[in-house]
Order: structure tokens, then C-alpha cells, then sequence
């Protein structure tokens, strides 16, 4: 899914990522609004994990929808 379709429908992927990520705060999600790279950064934030791999995780996440 390419990153425009992902904005018009971040309402109901929010959901869904609040749930695969729960250590992302509600201003987090507010605050991505579907810009994939700030959502990698946050997970690295939140969970410690490497660039490379956050980036792989929301690609991924992005690629189920």
C-alpha cells in the first residue's frame, strides 16, 4: 500500500497499529498520520529496536494492507 492510500485510511490502520505496537501513545499515532518514516522512528523510541528493523516492521505492517 503506498503511503497516500495509507493517509486516507489512517484512521482505521491506527487501530490496528495501536494493537501490534501498544507502547505507541494515541499522540503518537496522531502525530505520524500515516508518515511511515516517524512511525519507524517511534518504534525504535519505544521499543529500542534498530533503525533497519523498524523500518522492516512497518514495511511490512504497510504491505498486509
Amino acid at each position: 500500500m503506498n503511503e497516500d492510500r495509507i493517509k486516507g485510511q489512517w484512521k482505521q490502520l491506527a487501530g490496528q497499529i495501536k494493537a501490534k505496537w501498544g507502547k505507541l501513545t494515541d499522540d503518537d499515532l496522531t502525530i505520524a498520520e500515516g508518515n511511515s518514516q516517524y512511525l519507524a522512528g517511534k518504534l525504535q523510541e519505544r521499543y529500542g529496536i534498530a533503525k533497519d528493523e523498524a523500518e522492516k516492521q512497518v514495511r511490512e505492517f504497510n504491505d498486509r494492507f
